[in-house]
């Protein structure tokens, strides 16, 4: 992948965010690794923000170990703001213990959800509307 990337950490050094362009013009890749929670969403939300009208995030979720309802709502706010743009967030890796959660609680339904990075960028943004 070209492109530049980007790195981000939390002040307690337990969640990094890696950003980097997509294969395609418009798409960036967030590596997610560690524990997203109320303490470590901040690096998470300013990454999602500066990238609020990219055509479309993919979320690599293969290094997060952990995620609460606080990291859970992050994605879904930022979800919604991007689809009032017209953009799409989308899901990759999602290890079993996110995974769980992101079942649980019903916000898997909302996503695509990828079984790693190079599977969401060799899907089509516009393919299988949901």
């Amino acid at each position: 992948m070209g492109g530049m990337e980007q790195a981000a950490e939390d002040f307690t050094g337990r969640l990094g965010v890696r950003i980097r362009d997509g294969r395609r013009h418009g798409t960036f890749v967030l590596a997610v690794t560690g524990e997203l929670d109320h303490d470590t969403a901040a690096p998470l939300k300013e990454a999602l923000a500066s990238h609020l009208t990219a055509e479309r995030i993919v979320v690599d979720c293969s290094e997060l170990d952990f995620c609460d309802s606080t990291g859970l709502n992050v994605l879904l706010r930022t979800r919604l703001r991007m689809a009032e743009g017209g953009g799409r967030l989308d899901l990759a890796g999602l290890r079993p213990p996110v995974d769980r959660m992101f079942e649980i609680t019903g916000a898997r339904s909302v996503f695509r959800v990828y079984a790693d990075a190079a599977a969401a960028l060799a899907d089509a943004p516009a393919a299988e509307e949901a």
